[in-house]
């Protein structure tokens, strides 16, 4: 939606679950973002006090509207551009804070006429985890794993890609991109589009993302056969910033590809039948609409 003084209206979606550490943060740094813009949060039944925030929040300001859904995370985000009421979306999570001019920078790049955005995400916590880059995928010469926490996409590409696939429980940021710039579609890199998030604060969170990323590039390898050989072997094995966090980081990814490679879709139905016992989605009859 074009509105009449030429400017393009955003929807920022967020997924979150039991975020009501930091969402606050989040959200003081998303009201004061330039208009129009709308910010749809999809909570998959959190069990802190993130309702008791989403409420307060879209009670005070309008264009704050949140829908409690259990959900995976691309399944989360599929439901809030669906909800998405502008043509063009960006993505993040509950535990990262929006430079102030975050929504402007990108909707510049939006005009510009690019259809996927992709921003500069800058980590923040544990100094040893901050320093610990992306492993980086180049596809067709663009970089495929620009990461979900800093992403926009013109909203009908998005809905013609058929969304994030629910299938991956990481690295569906990854496998939409390259569908993306499959499709056609030019990735706009802009520094200036900046968030801020946060690193795991445990050494079992830290193990267990990079055991998720491990698998999730797998599952990358699965669905494109020919992705493997887009690896920059460069900025996989980068001598200079070897520590003990990079090799902890690199055995757990390790693990999780081969356990993605000898189980499959197995472990992944037992990974979500072991953290959901219902086993089925429930939609909350309070979800503000």
């Amino acid at each position: 939606m074009e509105l009449g003084n030429g400017a393009l209206g955003i929807s920022v979606v967020i997924t979150t679950y039991n975020d009501g550490l930091y969402l606050k943060d989040l959200l003081d740094s998303l009201v004061i973002q330039e208009q129009p813009m709308e910010v749809i949060i999809v909570d998959s039944m959190s069990r802190d006090n993130t309702y008791a925030i989403l409420r307060s929040y879209s009670v005070k300001y309008p264009f704050v509207r949140y829908i409690r859904k259990k959900c995976s995370r691309g399944e989360g985000r599929n439901i809030g551009v669906a909800e998405a009421k502008y043509d063009y979306v960006l993505f993040t999570d509950g535990d990262a804070i929006a430079n102030a001019f975050w929504v402007q920078k990108v909707r510049r790049y939006f005009e510009r006429g690019y259809r996927v955005v992709a921003g500069k995400t800058i980590q923040m916590g544990y100094e040893a985890f901050e320093k610990l880059a992306r492993v980086e995928l180049y596809f067709e010469n663009y970089d495929v794993t620009s990461p979900s926490v800093n992403l926009g996409y013109q909203r009908n590409l998005f809905l013609d890609l058929g969304g994030f696939d629910r299938q991956f429980i990481t690295a569906e940021d990854i496998d939409l991109n390259i569908r993306a710039v499959m499709h056609g579609a030019k990735i706009g890199y802009c520094e200036e589009c900046v968030i801020y998030h946060r690193t795991r604060s445990t050494i079992i969170g830290f193990i267990e993302q990079a055991f998720w990323n491990g698998f999730g590039r797998k599952q990358l390898t699965r669905k494109h056969k020919h992705v493997w050989s887009h690896f920059k072997a460069s900025s996989i094995f980068q001598p200079e910033v070897i520590n003990f966090w990079y090799i902890i980081r690199a055995v757990s990814a390790l693990v999780g590809y081969i356990a993605c490679r000898l189980f499959g879709n197995d472990f992944i139905r037992h990974y979500k039948g072991s953290t959901d016992s219902s086993n089925a989605p429930t939609v909350a009859s309070d979800s503000r609409q």
